[in-house]
């Protein structure tokens, strides 16, 4: 009964998304925001129809489906541009992936101790959980015509291979912090992280590899030339996935390289069909993810949180990102509005939810760190989702201004 309710509403909701299809990327508002409101009003606070147990004890379900969204969402941005064009931004992205990130689980976790007086192994828990980028939520502003209209390829770039690598990246970080927790000697945490990343790297390599020839040979033969390439991307993910998930291998990562290695090899037929891509992930394959979300969310924890959770949602959005990006903006080659553009629109999004739902998994649920972490994630969805256009149309105007000024 209840998964009919689910179902129906994302029915409404996608045929409401395919409505406003051409004025959604004007208005402010995305469609992981109409899923969590949706989840929100079908929940017990509202209208009640759906009564989920909250995030604390549906962790698996909600664990499961964010790791399928991740895969496939990575997938989408591993093909987004050529590889020649990912190959030229190797070093910020380095940058980004070794400084930027670490740095900024360093910063969550320590605001999370500040403000809310976490153990410094839950702090570390919640930062390393919500210190990638989403690939979900920042492809909204970096995807569709707006997009390409205003910002320069080279952000657009960043952005997207930053929030496709770090997700998996992030694992060593969630291992370091499990550590903490006394769940793994620090030995366990570097063998485990050399076998997950290292394995999930050569899986993805061979998989996307395999598959890119594969695709070759049949479009030589006529076997592939009436079947969307889009299926054979989804299904290639969905297969790196269930392979990296068999051998315990960081199954994010390995995605992410496979189509990496795919994209090099392939025939390039399905980079022309990556809008679709996008288009399923970010327009539909959102909305079940963030209805069920919108109804696990664990209100009396926030309530218990009470004005800290307040503040510690405002410093996380603040100053998490925004200020090492501006530091790093020299190196990374990135003008002021730049950086400031790519700090804020670095959000918390899905993977936050993958990992923290892992750790409940691994250690058992830590109300705390759950409870802080679903509040940044909602918080985030509802603020990325409100200023794409608006911080798009701040970003036209300020770089205009540079502009006018440089000339």
């Amino acid at each position: 009964m209840e998964l009919d309710i689910v179902l129906a509403a994302v029915g409404v909701l996608g045929v409401v998304v395919a409505t406003m299809s051409a004025k959604m990327r004007s208005l402010p508002i995305s469609e992981p925001l109409l899923g969590l409101v949706a989840g929100i009003v079908l929940g017990p606070q509202v209208v009640g129809v759906l009564t989920m147990p909250t995030l604390a004890a549906e962790q698996s379900l909600l664990h499961e489906v964010s790791r399928v969204l991740l895969a496939i969402s990575v997938m989408a941005v591993a093909l987004r541009y050529p590889f020649g064009e990912i190959r030229r931004h190797i070093r910020p992205v380095l940058i980004l992936l070794l400084l930027v990130l670490p740095v900024m689980a360093m910063v969550s976790a320590g605001l999370g101790w500040a403000i809310l007086g976490m153990p410094l192994a839950a702090a570390a828990l919640f930062g390393a959980a919500i210190s990638p980028t989403d690939p979900v939520l920042s492809s909204s502003v970096v995807t569709g015509e707006a997009a390409e209209r205003v910002l320069p390829a080279r952000d657009r770039q960043l952005l997207s291979v930053e929030s496709g690598s770090n997700d998996g990246l992030a694992l060593p970080l969630v291992l370091v912090a499990v550590t903490m927790a006394g769940a793994l000697t620090p030995g366990g945490a570097l063998l485990e992280s050399a076998w997950q990343v290292g394995g999930g790297v050569v899986l993805g390599v061979g998989i996307g590899w395999l598959g890119g020839h594969a695709l070759r040979l049949g479009a030589r033969h006529g076997a592939t030339a009436s079947a969307p390439a889009l299926f054979f991307t989804v299904v290639l993910a969905l297969g790196i996935l269930g392979a990296a998930g068999l051998l315990h291998l960081d199954g994010i990562l390995a995605v992410f390289v496979g189509g990496v290695a795919f994209n090099i090899v392939g025939t390039g037929r399905e980079r022309a069909s990556e809008d679709s891509v996008d288009e399923a992930i970010n327009r539909f394959a959102v909305l079940p993810l963030f209805v069920l979300f919108g109804v696990a969310l664990p209100w009396q924890q926030w309530v218990e949180l009470g004005w800290q959770g307040v503040a510690l949602l405002l410093a996380v959005l603040l100053l998490r990102r925004i200020p090492i990006v501006l530091l790093m903006k020299r190196p990374l080659k990135l003008r002021p509005p730049d950086a400031l553009y790519l700090g804020w629109f670095g959000p918390v999004g899905v993977a936050a939810l993958f990992y923290l739902t892992m750790e409940a998994e691994r250690l058992g649920a830590n109300e705390q760190v759950l409870a802080a972490g679903s509040l940044v994630l909602a918080g985030s969805t509802i603020a990325f989702g409100l200023t794409g256009v608006f911080g798009r149309e701040l970003y036209r105007r300020a770089t205009a201004q540079t502009d006018s000024l440089d000339r």
